[in-house]
């Protein structure tokens, strides 16, 4: 893969992170939260194909997100893999059920957690 093939990847991801942040900031209602929720669908489908993407670009193959969280993490593209298994086991829950209780507890995780780690990642240092 091409580093500018990887950088694209990564402007994508930073792209669908802004509008998830976005979405976070102004929610207020249980269709605010459901919008979010589809935003953190979206945005971590575009996280692990770019870990993919970087990872891909050092020689590395990965083919699931869990593959791609565990080899990021071997490698030393994420610091915490705890916090991405859990992201996965969320996007996992919002994509395959609906139950109310559920989606708030995921949307509070979204908002007072997952958003900063993804903000804090420096993806582009490890290109």
């Amino acid at each position: 893969m091409k580093k500018s093939e990887v950088l694209l990847k990564l402007e994508k991801f930073k792209k669908a992170l802004n509008k998830l942040e976005d979405a976070v900031k102004i929610a207020k209602d249980d269709l605010d939260r459901d919008g979010v929720i589809q935003r953190f669908e979206f945005t971590f489908e575009l996280f692990w194909k770019t870990l993919k993407a970087i990872l891909d670009y050092h020689g590395i193959e990965c083919y699931s997100p869990r593959d791609c969280i565990k080899k990021a993490f071997r490698y030393g593209i994420l610091d915490d893999i705890d916090i991405f298994f859990d992201m996965l086991e969320d996007r996992n829950l919002t994509s395959h059920t609906y139950d109310e209780a559920l989606s708030k507890e995921i949307f509070e995780r979204i908002r007072n957690i997952y958003v900063k780690v993804f903000r804090n990642l420096n993806l582009e240092e490890k290109i």
